[in-house]
């Protein structure tokens, strides 16, 4: 079968009549190309189409077709055909009214998702105007309650409320105590000349510029009387010097007293009374750590080390007690102490026989010097440190020096220990201060020299905190002694009887309401101390 193709535009209706060739065919005298043909009215479309039995494509045949159709009329009376044509002319009028009023943009290829916004926007745009057009309508309210519709401006001091019966807003005007409490708020704003029917942007700012006036005016009023008031109990520094000059008083820096103090320790006229008055005043002074650094800067820290040389016990006494007051969390003081040679005299001190207050100070500042300073842990252990302290243990009526000694045994081995974890875990630390904590070979010398069996002897001592901090050193060094305190059987035996002890102490606690009470915690080292050592 052939394919029907357009010979007319859509839109224009006509009748084929084809002309027939000899035989009885109908003949297209509009497709010249095949003479076997006939015309066919497509009513759906309105379009006359030409089929043809062969041949692929009919260009002559549709640029034919775009122009008008001349058909030859045949068989029809003039009449008919008359009719005809006036029908044809109301159809092609009414198609082209049609398409004249769908000339839209929105026609039906639109997405009517978007004819539907733009029908909203269009709506809602009317709302607006309506609403714009009826904002103009001012309410006139009553002392009564009024329904206002909406659209309706209320006038300045109106009571609006919402009815949530109704839902609708009611208006009224306002009380009488009401109107003249806002009059009186008109009349203020009247001083401030403001004119309270209209505020323009000039009003608004000159009402401002009055009003920063008037706070600038009374800030500076009250700041007046306050200095005046300051003044009248405090007196300048100035005055005050001149009436302590009158009174041959003189006022001094904490830099002038320090450097007042060390020549009059250092003079050889001071007799030993002022002497030890200097290093008692100077003491209070180097706890703060400027002043400390200060005493440098000027060489008293070298006059206070060299008194330890001193052959009166309070001299040498209260000099370490100035040394350690100015070693403590000091590094810098440290590092110029360590190169003065303050560490010798301190164990020279500790070796010789002084009174115990002496050495109660000496071990202070042996202590202020060695903590969180490996190099002096160092140089501590190479001048024999450890024997001067073992002498100074087992010598008698020294139990208090015996357990300041455990307690700084105990410090440095925690303290090396805890630097070197902290350096494994954080990567942070300085390689230089970890090098030099990794050359202080301290509990290998503890065990070389018998620190295991000093401490464990110690823990026959009667105090309770004595006993803490031995149970606190032998746990510290429990890795290192495990074996020598496991052949100790005196330490087993202590140990045992400590237990008893502070069990029923513990339980004492327990029965006063206190769960987590000092004495379970000693008897929670002791028992695993004993758990360890079995």
């Amino acid at each position: 079968m052939g394919s029907w193709l357009p010979l007319q535009p859509p839109g224009i209706v006509g009748v084929v009549s084809a002309p027939r060739l000899p035989g009885g065919k109908p003949k297209c005298d509009w497709c010249p190309r095949e003479p076997g043909c006939w015309g066919k009215l497509m009513w759906h479309s309105a379009v006359p189409f030409c089929r043809r039995k062969k041949g692929r494509s009919w260009q002559k045949a549709k640029a034919f077709a775009a122009g008008s159709i001349t058909m030859a009329p045949q068989g029809l009376p003039p009449s008919r055909m008359a009719l005809l044509e006036m029908l044809l002319g109301l159809l092609m009028a009414s198609c082209f009214t049609f398409c004249l009023s769908h000339q839209n943009p929105e026609f039906a290829l639109t997405s009517p998702g978007k004819s539907r916004t733009k029908e909203v926007e269009r709506k809602e745009t009317t709302a607006e105007e309506e609403l714009d057009s009826e904002i103009l309508e001012v309410f006139h309210p009553t002392h009564e309650w009024q329904a206002l519709r909406p659209g309706q401006g209320v006038p300045a001091g109106s009571h609006v409320r919402l009815n949530l019966q109704t839902g609708a807003r009611e208006v009224k005007l306002q009380e009488e105590d009401k109107f003249r409490s806002n009059l009186k708020g008109l009349k203020k704003g009247r001083r401030l000349d403001i004119n309270t029917n209209t505020y323009t942007s000039q009003d608004l700012k000159s009402a401002l510029a009055k009003f920063k006036e008037g706070a600038e005016v009374e800030s500076s009023k009250e700041d007046k009387a306050r200095q005046a008031k300051v003044k009248r109990l405090f007196r300048p520094i100035e005055e005050l010097k001149k009436d302590f000059e009158e009174l041959n008083v003189v006022i001094e820096t904490d830099m002038q007293i320090m450097v007042r103090l060390i020549n009059k320790f250092n003079s050889s006229s001071s007799s030993l009374e002022e002497k030890i008055a200097a290093l008692f005043d100077l003491e209070y002074y180097v706890h703060q750590m400027d002043n400390a650094q200060d005493l440098l800067s000027f060489g008293g820290l070298q006059v206070v080390i060299n008194g330890l040389n001193s052959t009166e016990p309070l001299v040498k006494e209260y000099a370490a007690f100035v040394l350690g007051a100015a070693f403590s969390s000091n590094p810098k003081v440290q590092v110029e102490a360590i190169e003065g040679g303050a560490l010798q005299k301190l164990l020279v001190i500790l070796a010789t026989e002084q009174p115990l207050p002496a050495k109660k100070k000496v071990l202070f500042a042996l202590c202020s010097l060695l903590r969180h300073f490996p190099y002096a842990q160092q140089q501590f252990l190479k001048l024999g440190g450890l024997q001067v302290l073992r002498s100074l243990v087992q010598a008698k009526g020294t139990e208090v020096l015996a357990v300041r000694v455990v307690t700084l045994l105990y410090d440095l081995v925690t303290e090396k220990m805890f630097a070197e974890e902290e350096a494994e875990l954080t990567r942070e630390a300085s390689p230089e201060k970890l090098q030099q904590y990794r050359q202080v070979h301290l509990l290998p010398s503890l065990r070389e020299q018998g620190w295991c069996e000093i401490t464990a002897r110690l823990l026959a001592l009667p105090e309770h905190d004595a006993r803490e901090k031995v149970l606190q050193t032998l746990g510290a060094l429990l890795a290192t002694c495990r074996n020598r305190y496991r052949q100790d059987p005196q330490l087993s035996r202590t140990l045992v009887s400590l237990q008893a002890e502070y069990q029923a102490l513990a339980t004492l606690e327990l029965q006063d309401g206190e769960d987590e009470g000092y004495f379970r915690e000693l008897l929670g080292s002791i028992d695993s101390l004993l758990k360890e050592l079995r």
